[in-house]
């Protein structure tokens, strides 16, 4: 691995305002600060990282108990928390592979922590960026077989690719490269249910330094899934897609939306 830059503690960082909301212990002081002021205008951006979080185990187990897959390519990592795509593909399936895929060096710095798993599966690291496509594929091949079908998971990525034809050219050749039966997982954030508020807190989110952000409406994220078959419910906000038994009774809607859909 190659060594990454120091890290910069003066100007807050995304990966680590996600982290501290997560309740995790990689951020500093300006990241709490960035973080307290996009919570003092979307409150509930606490509750917005953990369902997506929850999504993010409830989908992956989906995958694997449900839709056999024991492939997975998770680009947009992020700093390690609780419950990463390895450990709950894992948990299900011991022998699954995960591949993450991320451009920042801080995720680098971290990246021997994603790297632990189950002996009988495997886990890789890449540092790339989802711009190039064809360079996560190249690199991913070597844990995963391309010719069998893969999960592709973009959780809170997409909104950094603002155009709409950039992004799907981007997501047309992850797919296109994978045989059917293969799987599309997207988290992405909207203004839908809080309007301004999260438009504000993506303003603040911005301001502070932060790679940008570009939040897309329900239906453009809709639109992103086209040729593919989309899994019911289809996209929805995060918490009621398919939640749990316990979680139905306080599932709501937050603008965090998601969808899977699968490769015919």
């Amino acid at each position: 691995m190659t060594t990454p830059p120091l890290v910069d503690t003066t100007v807050s960082h995304s990966a680590r305002v996600w982290n501290y909301w997560l309740g995790g212990k990689d951020h500093y002081p300006v990241d709490r600060e960035a973080g307290e002021q996009i919570a003092a205008v979307l409150p509930e951006i606490v509750d917005i990282a953990l369902a997506t979080r929850s999504f993010l185990m409830r989908v992956v187990t989906h995958l694997v108990r449900s839709e056999g897959v024991g492939q997975f390519l998770d680009i947009g990592t992020g700093l390690p928390t609780a419950n990463n795509t390895h450990e709950v593909a894992q948990a299900a399936n011991p022998a699954a592979r995960v591949v993450y895929v991320d451009n920042d060096p801080l995720v680098l710095a971290h990246a021997r922590a994603l790297l632990t798993g189950a002996p009988e599966g495997a886990t890789d690291y890449v540092h790339a960026d989802l711009r190039d496509p064809a360079a996560i594929l190249a690199e991913a091949a070597r844990t995963l077989d391309l010719g069998r079908p893969v999960a592709v998971t973009l959780f809170g990525v997409l909104p950094f690719v603002g155009e709409d034809t950039e992004a799907r050219a981007i997501l047309d050749h992850l797919m296109g490269a994978l045989p059917p039966g293969s799987f599309l997982a997207i988290v992405h954030s909207t203004s839908a249910v809080t309007g301004e508020a999260m438009v504000e807190a993506v303003r603040r989110w911005n301001e502070a330094g932060s790679a940008v952000y570009h939040l897309r409406t329900p239906e453009r994220l809709t639109a992103l899934f086209d040729g593919l078959e989309l899994v019911e419910p289809g996209v929805v906000s995060c918490p009621l897609w398919r939640p749990e038994p316990a979680q139905v009774g306080w599932a709501r809607e937050m603008d965090e939306y998601c969808g899977l859909a699968r490769k015919p």
